[in-house]
């Protein structure tokens, strides 16, 4: 089959994957809760989606790429067209499995190329608008409006403003076996009688909710700790677990946490000088510990209530740059993984000869928010126009026999 012919097909296959009218059944209770789990990794920096999922039967990559381009018989194949990395072992793996979704060319009008900006509009998907609140903040709320405790879990040194929410106060740490409330020793007397009095009539609607508070931080404090005393590792996650471990052993002790975010932190992907080694190893590190915490869920019997979102800020630019790496660019692709998930490609796959802006950027074809709208809408069973502001298309991705 011709390069264009597959191309062509590809195109036409996963447009069809494509579901806009399709009637969706949701949750119309109160509070829309079922046992699913979301979980989103942030490959922190921007990366590269050219060289992650790599379309070897397009010369134009070569052209665009002609000293870091992936060579094709050093990628994993995928199919006659694309490769995964040659890092990418563990995904590969999910994706013969038929567990892992790659989403083509996500992105947003008018993309931003600073970290800070992108990243916030990835958060609250919400470009340009000054969103207040983070996107899986504004699920939270819609799906328990009244406020379950524990409901988001953020693994990080700090809050993203991913889980930022109106109504929930998510927990947030990076080491489950330090988590704890913190504060200085000269506040310890006050934190302590705010803690000690809470069983007391409080003197205000003030100090009722700091009482609050304070025992909600304790009680997850010891839910946290203990759940990771109790955890023992007993599947490989390679070298670097990315935290998803600790977001197994908070599964595995059965919080009432549905939404679980946490990064490869520090900007890793942002790969602008030598990038080829440097990227095949961060993508080695996320595939490996992707693929144990899919092994871990199957080993505890949870690997059909949890589903795992992939994503970045923003791809990178097409063509390489001087130092032989590649700069801030615009879409790339997003990975959604899990066993309910009916793998494969969908989306439209961009054009790397008719689909650049002026700036040799990728222009976007599927927005970012059809994404989390497939996740709200098709998964969790949520009306997601009322977290992302209006409708989007969603993806039948999901396998509802599982």
């Amino acid at each position: 089959m011709s390069v264009m012919k597959r191309r062509t097909f590809l195109k036409t296959a996963s447009a069809a994957s494509i579901s806009a009218l399709a009637p969706i059944k949701y949750l119309h209770s109160k509070e829309s809760i079922n046992g699913k789990i979301l979980v989103v990794l942030e490959l922190s920096g921007g990366n590269d989606g050219l060289n992650t999922i790599v379309p070897y039967g397009d010369d134009n990559y070569y052209k665009h790429r002609p000293k870091i381009g992936l060579k094709e018989k050093k990628l994993l194949k995928i199919d006659d067209y694309f490769g995964f990395n040659p890092g990418i072992v563990g995904l590969e793996a999910l994706y013969k499995e038929g567990k892992m979704a790659i989403i083509h060319g996500c992105g947003y009008d008018n993309p931003s190329f600073s970290h800070f900006t992108s990243m916030a509009y990835m958060h609250t998907a919400a470009p340009n608008s000054g969103e207040e609140y983070g996107w899986l903040g504004r699920l939270a709320d819609q799906m328990a409006p009244s406020t379950h405790k524990n409901f988001i879990v953020n693994v990080d040194k700090t809050q993203s403003l991913a889980v930022k929410s109106k109504k929930h106060v998510p927990i947030v740490f990076d080491h489950p076996g330090r988590y704890q409330r913190e504060g200085f020793y000269a506040q310890k007397n006050v934190l302590n009688s705010i803690i000690n009095n809470s069983d007391k009539n409080e003197i205000n609607a003030s100090q009722k909710f700091l009482n609050e508070i304070a025992n909600s931080a304790n009680q997850s404090s010891n839910l946290i700790s203990e759940a990771w005393s109790k955890y023992s590792r007993k599947v490989d996650y390679g070298i670097d677990a990315v935290d998803l471990d600790k977001i197994a052993a908070m599964i595995e002790s059965d919080l009432p946490t549905k939404l679980y975010y946490t990064a490869f932190r520090d900007n890793a992907f942002d790969t602008h000088v030598h990038q080829n080694n440097l990227h095949t190893r961060l993508l080695t590190y996320a595939s490996d510990a992707i693929r144990g915490f899919m092994s871990d869920l199957k080993r505890m019997g949870k690997s059909n209530d949890v589903v795992l979102l992939v994503m970045t800020e923003f791809g990178r630019r097409v063509p390489e740059n001087t130092s032989l790496g590649t700069d801030h660019g615009s879409a790339g692709p997003m990975f959604i993984i899990g066993s309910s998930v009916k793998g494969g490609h969908y989306g439209e796959i961009p054009d790397l000869v008719n689909g650049l802006d002026e700036g040799d950027n990728l222009k976007y074809t599927t927005d970012f928010r059809s994404v989390y709208a497939t996740l709200i809408d098709r998964w969790l069973e949520v009306d997601s126009k009322n977290i992302l502001r209006k409708n989007f298309q969603t993806f039948d991705i999901f396998d509802k026999t599982v």
